[in-house]
């Protein structure tokens, strides 16, 4: 009897030294850290974001803002006196978040990785972090079974078209995505296939090698088409002008904080990029989560 009060004991103390523990001030860095946070009912504990956290709209734009993720300072980081950050994968440089670490910072670093599962993956480590284990069990479980239900409407479709997706254009040659970037793993889920998937990260894309590459489809984020000047520009671009996309005007454009995060609305964002791949095809709407509503 003593040892099983002993148990008891030790759980309760166990489990109120962890809620204790959870985080009460939340910094948060990179789209898909702060979309989970949201998703796993912490919001409200944020003191701060960077640039890219554009996503619930209104609830971010009120928050203190650090920067570019890629271009972090300590010092900014510092001053929100945060007890933990979040750091995605694309938080940066690494010399500042070592500095904020050393004087006292709390990071957790987040892993790149472009598979639904890592996606899945990312929310529970998430919730470990902020001490919300059972809310984090339950958007990644949802998250995961959405993600089934998109990958077998996927492998029903029956073309497998060719995509290039074109990072940046304007000031030289544009910069394609090749393989192990975020877009080259969204083209592939979604059933197409990546026309400069030979080649490895963002590179520059020749006319020759666009003509060559002769996709069927062109993908661009939103801010990249409006800086050219639009879809008429897009097709007039040396190399582009003379592929089967711009012959048949399939230029499909993304929000890339939506498309592009691997966060809680990866299943959603894959499914909106399914349906433009595949117009012959019938896929059902998915369900829509608290994760993927404005609030």
């Amino acid at each position: 009897m003593k040892n099983v009060v002993a148990v008891v004991l030790l759980s309760f103390f166990a489990a109120g030294a962890a809620h204790a523990e959870a985080p009460k001030r939340i910094l948060s860095v990179g789209v898909a850290a702060t979309e989970t946070v949201f998703a796993l009912g912490a919001g409200d504990e944020l003191v701060g974001i960077d640039q890219s956290s554009v996503f619930p709209r209104e609830r971010t734009k009120a928050l203190p803002n650090v920067g570019y993720v890629r271009a972090l300072a300590a010092e900014g980081l510092l001053s929100l006196k945060a007890d933990v950050m979040i750091a995605g994968p694309e938080a940066g440089p690494p010399a500042a978040l070592d500095q904020a670490e050393a004087a006292g910072l709390r990071i957790v670093r987040l892993h790149e990785g472009y598979t639904p599962e890592e996606a899945v993956a990312r929310i529970r480590e998430i919730g470990k972090a902020l001490g919300r284990e059972a809310e984090a069990e339950k958007v990644a479980d949802t998250v995961a079974s959405d993600l089934a239900v998109v990958k077998n409407e996927v492998a029903a479709a029956k073309t497998h078209p060719r995509v290039l997706f074109v990072l940046q254009a304007g000031r030289g040659a544009p910069m394609a995505a090749g393989a192990g970037t975020a877009a080259d793993a969204m083209i592939r889920l979604a059933g197409g296939v990546n026309t400069v998937g030979q080649i490895k990260g963002y590179k520059p894309l020749s006319p020759e090698a666009a003509i060559a590459a002769a996709p069927e489809i062109i993908v661009m984020m939103k801010d990249t088409v409006d800086a050219l000047g639009g879809e008429g520009a897009v097709y007039a671009m040396p190399g582009i002008s003379r592929t089967p996309a711009a012959k048949n005007k399939r230029l499909i454009v993304i929000d890339g904080t939506y498309s592009l995060s691997f966060g809680p609305r990866l299943a959603h964002a894959l499914r909106d990029l399914a349906v433009e791949f595949h117009p012959e095809a019938k896929f059902p709407p998915l369900p829509v989560r608290e994760w993927t509503k404005q609030q």
